[in-house]
């Protein structure tokens, strides 16, 4: 197979080939530079929302204009960066959510992608936007909830839906008793259900396979299954363009298998993170009491939280890792080197192909 020949992720009037969507990365991991090398190199850059307004700066603001402030000049900064497809990563459980939705709107990105909780109501916000509207799901009832309610309220369905698995890095879309019982089925199972339930639509909704995708076989496997593409966070942080510091980059090169585990995140759900001594001291219940005045999660209790996760993450995207971990996926030991994201994309053009030809 040529490198002309490999599949291409149609959403709606969207056309990305190859068949990736960079996964949004906060706080502060995954803006304006890694976004914009992404879409240049024809995939999705993703800016991640979490974080956007250095909440470090943050001094009694308005929260929602803050962060509305910060999102919108990111946005503005990543489209002189290209041409390319921009999507906007909004965490559901974020406290001003539904302000960041509006925000990417008006600012007419290419595709709002969001989870950490079901964004049972985002088609609201559309005002007859073209903005397309990717839920991302852990389970094909999941999908079925989210597709029932737009349906109803809005004569809507998701534009692409994203099936994110245990192996992804950050937060993840199952209980504490899921991940430490291993009752999760394989991502590959719960893509091939979720492919059922797209597919039972009359209006096509593609599949985006995540977590634990690490090159062009992983991809090759996933559209075998149906998927009409993947998302991939981890493979792109070890780029020269990723936005964060060379030290959380060099914690990936450092990484071992074995490394990756599972942590109780203030959020309320499990996340998974690069081990290492604070990680450890936080599994052992100790506690960083700090003043909260940003409130930027709806489900985190600043005096009963071990610790701001938020202050955590910054400092990790600024490469302060003795008090702070990096969010990774499963993979992340299989990182090696650090190169521009088109000579990354190109790699797994080639292994696709590579894969793809195989197959046959």
């Amino acid at each position: 197979m040529s490198l002309s020949d490999i599949p291409t992720l149609e959403i709606g009037n969207l056309k990305i080939n190859p068949p990736i969507i960079q996964g949004g990365m906060g706080i502060r991991v995954s803006v304006a530079g890694l976004a914009a090398a992404v879409a240049n190199a024809g995939c999705v850059g993703v800016i991640a929302s979490t974080g956007i307004g250095a909440f470090e700066d943050y001094s009694g603001q308005d929260l929602v204009q803050f962060n509305s402030d910060a999102l919108r000049a990111e946005i503005r900064k990543t489209r002189k960066l290209t041409d390319g497809v921009v999507g906007v990563n909004i965490m559901v459980a974020l406290s001003d959510y539904e302000n960041l939705a509006k925000t990417s709107i008006e600012e007419n990105v290419d595709m709002l992608i969001c989870g950490a909780g079901l964004p049972l109501d985002l088609p609201k916000f559309l005002n007859g936007s073209d903005v397309k509207l990717v839920p991302i799901v852990s389970s094909p009832k999941a999908l079925e909830l989210i597709c029932r309610r737009w349906q109803k309220r809005y004569s809507k369905l998701p534009d692409a839906v994203v099936v994110e698995g245990p192996d992804a890095g950050g937060h993840l879309g199952y209980s504490n008793a899921e991940i430490e019982n291993k009752t999760i089925p394989p991502l590959e199972d719960i893509v091939k259900d979720v492919v059922k339930i797209a597919n039972s639509y009359d209006t096509k909704i593609p599949v985006i396979a995540a977590g634990g995708i690490f090159d062009g076989a992983d991809i090759a496997r996933f559209l075998k299954l149906g998927a009409s593409g993947v998302q991939m966070a981890t493979r792109f942080v070890c780029t020269d363009e990723c936005d964060a510091d060379i030290r959380f980059k060099q914690a990936y090169i450092d990484a071992k298998e074995g490394d990756s585990t599972i942590i109780k995140s203030p959020v309320g759900l499990p996340g998974r993170v690069l081990n290492s001594e604070f990680v450890e001291k936080i599994k052992l219940g100790e506690t960083m009491p700090f003043m909260c005045s940003y409130q930027c999660l709806k489900t985190c209790d600043p005096e009963k939280a071990p610790y701001c996760i938020a202050k955590v993450l910054a400092s990790a995207a600024r490469g302060d890792l003795d008090e702070s971990f990096a969010f990774a996926g499963s993979n992340a030991y299989k990182c090696t080197e650090i190169i521009p994201v088109a000579t990354l994309v190109d790699k797994l053009k080639q292994e696709l192909s590579d894969a793809l030809d195989t197959d046959k």
